[in-house]
């Protein structure tokens, strides 16, 4: 496996900058985020020299561009706000196509009009996840497109809760770009170290074959989140499972701070 961090972990709004503190803290690899650039991180465009600013970065550093961030609400209750969000989404679609990066990664939204990441108990509703699919497919005609695969992450607060409700949705698209991000931290809200065990397991089982890209996040028991190897998350089961169903993609690590980093770059080496 490929370790890496988000970029956003680290400040600046300069790429060579950025990556060289991801270079430096322990990691061979990077979510990169356009607000690394000094833009949104869903801009409405992206100049050619930002693109070879990125590009000459990497290559200076040697950190490997693995994913570029994509969310916006694809739940929103307003349809104006999720159309503008998709057009944001193909500018940074087209980005990761000019890049290189073979991975987008989306956040399948909630009915909370405010908080794309909070949830609301219309999510349930079937049309949520009606307004959600749509979106998705036009999302995915981008994709397909550009050459590029869009990662879905199961979380506790948008339409897509579980491994399952992202198996469910790969299953309606049809598209082999459409692939799964897991996040054994946001598969639940509140655990003991067996229970999320347990959890971690079953999700790895049922979405092995389609996870693209693996994120290093923890949370305690009482549901707080926490740096990976803080929490009730079993790490070095989690690895040896995501390795026994094939997988050998990027695990990411994120949700701590720039001084974190180089400790839990050595906690997660021991374990790739």
């Amino acid at each position: 496996m490929q370790l890496g961090i988000f970029a956003k972990t680290f400040p600046g709004t300069d790429p060579l900058s950025v990556l060289s503190a991801v270079r430096d803290s322990g990691y061979a690899a990077t979510q990169f985020n356009l607000a690394c650039c000094g833009l949104p991180s869903m801009p409405d465009a992206v100049p050619g020299s930002v693109i070879k600013a990125i590009e000459a970065a990497a290559e200076t550093t040697g950190i490997s561009l693995v994913a570029l961030s994509g969310t916006y609400n694809m739940a929103h209750p307003d349809i104006s706000v999720r159309q503008a969000g998709l057009r944001q989404l193909a500018v940074v679609i087209e980005t990761a196509a000019a890049l290189s990066i073979p991975l987008v990664t989306l956040c399948t939204g909630t009915r909370n009009p405010q908080d794309q990441w909070a949830h609301h108990p219309d999510n349930t509703d079937p049309s949520a996840w009606a307004d959600m699919a749509t979106e998705m497919a036009k999302a995915l005609a981008l994709a397909e497109k550009h050459g590029v695969d869009l990662g879905i992450e199961p979380e506790q607060a948008n339409i897509v809760t579980s491994a399952e409700d992202a198996k469910r949705l790969i299953v309606e698209m049809g598209s082999k770009r459409l692939r799964i991000v897991l996040d054994p931290a946001n598969l639940f809200e509140s655990a003991t170290p067996p229970e999320a065990r347990d959890i971690v397991e079953r999700a790895i089982e049922t979405a092995a074959g389609h996870i693209a890209m693996a994120h290093a996040k923890d949370r305690y028991a009482d549901g707080r989140l926490a740096t990976a190897g803080q929490g009730v998350v079993d790490f070095p089961d989690f690895i040896a499972r995501l390795k026994a169903v094939g997988f050998d993609g990027p695990l990411v690590t994120h949700g701590l701070s720039a001084s974190e980093a180089p400790q839990v770059a050595a906690f997660l080496k021991d374990l790739v």
